[in-house]
């Protein structure tokens, strides 16, 4: 099973110059032509999976595409997507940011999807996406260390609840890397498939490590790699998994 994992950036590419004086600007006009590239990166890749971070469904900054749909399309997957922010967040009422979201993309063969929200944190979403043999947990942590935390408390509880082999995958703002959730790999099994502790931010000159693929017993990562496309501000996942079974 290949999966990949990506922070699109909401498909606005890098900084534009015409925005640069503008702190946030960016972040409320698309480039023409990135989501076209995002989506061929992806599909010349040929995943099974594909968890994305910061995916527009349909504001006015992407022109009232839905990003998650789009690429869903062009790969012939099937998608389960939501806004990012906890149920009761005013950010839910807001324009632009209630169509801020996280998705996963997968190849018809999914038996279930579920929405769960941390407690604590701006951005709670966890997606559980159940395939035969295997769930996925896709997340987007706080930017906030204290928070975190919590979140990583949550979503352990999540992680051993589970009956089948897990995957825990996204964007997990770790400004000092794995040591950050060693804690939380140990308690919940799981092991990193970034080996190397390869940086994935930012994409010009990486040196953070951010976003992860974990897994637990009962599967093993048999190839990862950092492409180096510079279409967002973060570099993309990618890890081949044998699902092996026994959770």
């Amino acid at each position: 099973m290949r999966l990949l994992v990506y922070n699109i950036c909401y498909g606005i590419g890098l900084k534009d110059p015409a925005t640069r004086r503008l702190p946030g600007a960016r972040y409320l006009f698309g480039q023409s032509g990135v989501l076209e590239q995002i989506t061929e990166f992806i599909k010349d890749q040929d995943p099974d999976i594909v968890g994305l971070l910061e995916v527009d469904i349909g504001s006015m900054r992407s022109g009232r595409v839905n990003q998650a749909e789009t690429i869903a399309q062009a790969l012939g997957h099937f998608s389960a997507y939501e806004c990012k922010y906890g149920e009761e967040s005013v950010n839910q009422y807001l324009p632009i940011l209630r169509k801020q979201g996280n998705a996963f993309l997968a190849a018809p063969r999914v038996t279930g999807e579920r929405f769960h929200y941390f407690e604590q944190g701006v951005k709670r979403l966890i997606i559980e996406l159940e395939l035969e043999d295997v769930a996925i947990f896709l997340v987007h942590l706080s930017l906030k260390y204290r928070h975190r935390h919590f979140q990583l408390r949550y979503l352990y509880e999540l992680v051993k609840q589970s009956r089948k082999p897990v995957i825990v995958a996204g964007d997990f703002n770790t400004f000092w890397g794995e040591n950050e959730i060693f804690l939380f790999k140990e308690a919940a099994g799981l092991s990193s498939a970034n080996r190397d502790g390869l940086p994935s931010y930012p994409s010009r000159a990486p040196r953070m490590e951010l976003d992860f693929i974990l897994y637990g017993k009962g599967i093993e990562a048999v190839h990862f790699e950092i492409p180096r496309v510079d279409y967002s501000d973060h570099l993309p996942l990618i890890c081949d998994l044998e699902i092996k079974g026994g959770a």
